[in-house]
C-alpha cells in the first residue's frame, strides 16, 4: 500500500525528495518532515519506514496535537497500574510497542516542553520509564517526526527546545504546497480517478480540459 511508487509527483521539488528517501530510508538516522497540512508527511514517512529494513516490523503511528499532555505521555511510554486514577492496568506505551521498528510522531511541534525533555532522554539513550513506574525500559525503535509549523522558529519563540531540534533533524525534510508545483495536478488527478474508479467500481477516463483548468488555477489551501 506505501510502497515508494505509490508516492505522486514529478515535479522536480519532488523528484529531490524522492532522491532523498532512497538515500535514507536504510540509516538509522532520526528524519524531521515539515509542511503545511496536507502536503503528505505521512505518506513520506510510510514510504521511508517500508523501504528501510525495519519494514517488516511496526510502523507506529501517533499524532501528538490529537491528545492532551498527561494521555499523549501514557501513549508514547505506557503507565503502570495506579499511575493514575483511572489507570485500571498497565499498559504498554507505542514506543515500546514499535519494538524495532519506526515511531512516526506527527505535529511534533504541539509537544509539551515536559514530554520534550523525557522524547530527548529517549532519543540520547533509548531508554523509558512508564508514567508512574522506576523499571528503565529500552526500545531500538526509530523516529520520524513532522511538524505543520517551523521549527527553527518554535525555538526562537521558546516553544521548542533547542537540543531536541538537532536531535530530530538529523535529515531535513521539506514539503512544497501544491500550489507550488501545479505540474504534478494532472498526475495527481489520475492518480485519484483510478484508485477511486476500483473503490466504487467506476470505469472514469479523466477529467473535461475545462475541469482541468479550474483544477490549475486553484490555490489549493488544504494541500494533496
Amino acid at each position: 500500500k506505501f510502497q515508494f511508487e505509490n508516492l505522486v509527483g514529478n515535479d522536480h521539488q519532488i523528484q529531490k525528495i524522492f532522491d532523498l528517501i532512497l538515500l535514507v530510508a536504510d540509516t538509522e538516522a532520526t528524519i524531521l518532515i515539515n509542511g503545511a497540512s496536507g502536503t503528505g508527511k505521512s505518506t513520506i514517512a510510510r514510504a521511508i519506514h517500508y523501504h528501510s529494513s525495519r519494514k517488516d516490523q511496526p510502523l507506529v503511528e501517533i499524532s501528538c496535537g490529537a491528545l492532551s499532555e498527561n494521555l499523549l505521555e501514557s501513549e508514547l511510554f505506557g503507565h503502570v497500574k495506579g499511575a493514575f486514577t483511572s489507570a485500571m492496568y498497565e499498559k504498554m506505551g507505542r514506543i515500546e510497542k514499535a519494538q524495532e521498528g519506526t515511531v512516526f510522531l506527527d505535529e511534533i511541534d504541539t509537544l509539551s516542553l515536559g514530554l520534550q525533555v523525557k522524547l530527548l532522554r529517549f532519543l540520547q539513550d533509548r531508554k523509558f520509564e512508564k508514567v508512574g513506574g522506576t523499571e528503565t525500559i529500552q526500545s531500538g525503535a526509530r523516529v520520524i517526526a513532522a511538524a505543520n509549523r517551523d521549527l527553527e522558529q518554535c525555538v526562537a519563540r521558546g516553544e521548542f527546545r533547542e537540543d531536541l531540534f538537532y536531535r530530530l533533524n538529523v535529515v531535513s525534510i521539506k514539503l512544497p504546497p501544491l500550489v507550488d508545483r501545479l505540474g504534478d495536478i494532472l498526475p495527481l488527478v489520475e492518480h485519484f480517478v483510478a484508485k477511486y474508479n476500483k473503490i466504487n467500481s467506476k470505469q472514469v477516463k479523466g477529467v473535461s480540459n475545462e475541469v482541468m483548468k479550474h483544477l490549475l488555477s486553484y490555490e489549493w489551501p488544504g494541500n494533496v
